[in-house]
Parts: structure tokens; sequence; C-alpha cells
């Protein structure tokens, strides 16, 4: 047994006193904050978010957070499906907007369940129409149809604005809902509303859904008054881009090609580090292949590394506006290091760097971090890059399907000749 010390009456008078005392004011704390949190529940104020601050200016992020709850509150209790509505989704949905009110369509928000999706796509093998699509001033378009899938045999081109998909508008679709919707079970159909310019008005393409698979190179000689004149297609530069690379340019360096022509022409880009290396192959080492511009204005330098040994063949490159991104970085630092001549038509203009990131709950962001910049300063973002010989490819060009006329390809034989003939 514990031995208590005795406590006389006026002690206990005084120690109830103060717990009473204490009382009243834990009571009137919590009266406080609850009719403050009512106050301030309908009169939200602007609040500012401690850590998030602009370092370089130190100046604090201030927002009105209160008027998210408010419309929360407001769905949640009101909207027809308010209370069916998971609050996980609406989380997704907050972050969506988020992300969309940056108004770039090369950065994107995946919830978990579109990860997968997008992981896909990046790996080069998924069921779908096989087609690069992308947003130019808020219209969704076709980048590039990939060579000998069903979009292309279908007949679309690269600069196709998409109006509707299955009947649905595209109006303000964001590409990777665009990309859910075109997507589906391989067999069945999807309906695209094309319309393309020179056309009165628009047309319904059917197409079925296939596994795709995405090409990387072919190549072939062309012959032009005794020369041998090498023509190598390049659809993509995924990972297997530099090993075929390889390949064909010792086949071309054994072969002793005089010329060589070089087409992006549909290439919708891929890995910067492949348009490095085969840019190695024409470069000497050290020479800057291009720039990652962060906003914070700091740069990292991408430079050759390779034995520049097809420098000195005669080249020229082919693009048009299916030409995007590591496309574009790759016949821009050709040009602006060796003088190649660029033939055919404006390029997409997709000049921007993206990283994949990470959310703890296994969501993505797909975030826009830098401008690339070629070697001579040229920003491509939304500009592209104007050839330096402009041949468009006409409607009546294509109608006999038998007789494959390209103007384009025609102009770059005669270019590649003279600087054949020119060659010192």
């Amino acid at each position: 047994m514990f031995n208590l010390p005795k406590v006389s009456k006026e002690k206990a008078r005084q120690i109830s006193f103060y717990f009473f005392l204490i009382l009243i004011i834990i009571i009137t704390g919590i009266s406080a904050f609850y009719f403050g949190y009512q106050i301030g529940f309908k009169n939200p104020k602007t609040i500012a978010i401690e850590n998030i601050v602009n370092i370089k200016n130190n100046e604090e992020l201030q927002a009105n957070f209160g008027i998210f709850w408010e419309a929360w509150d407001m769905l949640k209790k009101e909207h027809l499906k308010g209370g069916s509505a998971k609050n996980q989704d609406l989380i997704y949905g907050a972050i969506t907007g988020l992300v969309n009110s940056l108004k770039d369509p090369n950065t994107n928000f995946f919830p978990p369940e579109d990860s997968k999706k997008f992981e896909e796509d990046v790996t080069g093998n998924f069921g779908g129409i096989g087609a690069e699509i992308g947003v130019r001033k808020e219209q969704l378009v076709v980048i590039a149809p990939l060579k000998g899938n069903p979009a292309e045999k279908a007949g679309l081109k690269a600069g196709d604005k998409v109006l509707a998909i299955n009947d649905k508008s595209t109006q303000g679709i964001d590409v990777n809902d665009a990309v859910k919707k075109i997507r589906g079970k391989i067999g069945t159909e999807v309906k695209l509303a094309i319309f393309r310019d020179g056309w009165e008005k628009p047309k319904d393409f059917k197409i079925a859904r296939a596994n795709i698979e995405v090409p990387t190179l072919e190549w072939n000689l062309l012959k032009k008054d005794n020369k041998e004149l090498a023509q190598i297609k390049l659809f993509s530069f995924n990972q297997n881009a530099p090993i075929v690379f390889y390949k064909a340019a010792l086949a071309l360096l054994f072969g002793r090609a005089d010329g060589i022509i070089f087409d992006l022409r549909n290439d919708p880009g891929g890995f910067l580090e492949v348009a490095v290396n085969i840019a190695g192959w024409f470069l000497d080492k050290g020479q800057i292949v291009a720039k990652e511009k962060f906003r914070s204005g700091n740069e990292i330098v991408f430079r050759a590394n390779g034995n520049a040994v097809l420098k000195n063949i005669p080249t020229v490159v082919l693009v048009n506006k299916g030409s995007a991104s590591a496309s574009e970085i790759l016949a821009g630092t050709l040009r602006a290091n060796l003088g190649t001549k660029l033939i055919g038509t404006n390029t997409f203009g997709k000049g921007t760097v993206q990283e994949l990131r990470n959310l703890s709950d296994g969501s993505k962001i797909k975030l826009t971090i830098a401008n690339w910049v070629l070697p001579d300063g040229t920003i491509i973002d939304e500009n592209g890059i104007k050839p330096d010989y402009e041949v468009e490819i006409k409607e009546e060009d294509l109608k006999d399907k038998d007789v494959k006329y390209d103007p384009q390809l025609d102009k770059a034989v005669e270019i590649l000749m003279q600087e054949i003939k020119n060659k010192p």
C-alpha cells in the first residue's frame, strides 16, 4: 500500500478552483476555434502557403485555398453525383486541372490506372491505330502516322486535324484522354472525323485497331548519273535506333555511297540521347548537338562523342510537319554545324524537354522542364524549323498510288547531286 500525503480542506479548495479555471479556458478555446472556423469557412481569406517560396526573389506564393474547399464542399453536398463521388477521384481531377492550367499540351497527369498504358506507349508495342498525336493551337492533330500501321494505311497524314473521336468532339481534350479514346481492343474500329487543309469539309475515317509495332529504320540505294545515293529513312528515335543506324552506316561506308539523303519525314522523335548518338556519326567529337535550357537560366550542353566518319559524305535532310522532337534536333544541328540543306516543309515544333516524375501513390506527371536549343541559338518549340528548300506534296501527287511521285525526294536528289558536284 502507498501512503498518500494528507491534503487540507483549504488546499483542496484551491486545487478544485484551479482545475475549474483550466477547464473553462479549454472550453472557451474550443468554442473560439469552432466559431472562428465557421466564420473563416464562410469568409475565406487569402493565406500564404509555407515552404513554397521563390528562393531567387524571396517572395512567398499566396493563394486563396479556401475557394478550393468551398467548391469541394458544394460538390460533395449538392451535386447529383456528389454522394457517390470518390474523394480520390476528386483529388485526381483537381490535379488534372492544376496541370492543364499551364496550357502546355506536353505536360500531363496520369492517375495510377493510366500510368501502365503510358509506359506501354513508350516501349513501342501497344494496341491502337499507329499514329503520333499532339495538340497544336488547342487543336488535336496527327503529328505523324507510323510506317506500316493502320493509320497510314487508312490515309491519315501529318497535320490532319482530329475533330471528333467516335462522334464525340475533341474540343478541349488533352492528349492523354485522346489516346485512351483511340485505343481499344485489337480488331475493333475507331471512327475519327478528320479535316485537312484544302478540304471543304471533314471526312470520317474508320480504322481497325491493331497491335502496333513502331519501326526504326530502313534504307536503300538510288542511282543518279552513275552516282549512288543512300536514302536512310529513320522512323523513330527509339532505343533500337543507335545499333540499327550503326549497321546501316557500316554498309554505306563499305559500299562507298556518294551521298546521303537522311529522311526524317513523319518521324515524331524519341530519346534525345539517340539524336546525340547519331549526330556523332557526322559531327566532330565535342561539337555541340543541343542544349537544355531551364527556367533558372542554367543549361546542360550535349556534345557529339562519335567518330564523324560520315562528315565528308555530302548529305541533305528531308523534313515535314511530321518531323518532331529529336528529328528536329538532329536536322537542326546538322544544318547549324555543317550547313546541311533541309528540304520539305516546316517541322512540327516540339522543342521542349519532358521528364516522367512519380507521385507517391503510383500516379505520374510528365513534366516540361526545359527548352531544347540548337547550337545557333534557335528555339524549336512552337516555331519548328523552316527548310532551306520548301517543297509541298499535294493531294494530286498522292491520288495514283501505283505511281509514287515524291517531289520532295526529287528535290533532295537534285540538291544532293549539286553538293556532290561541288565537293572539293
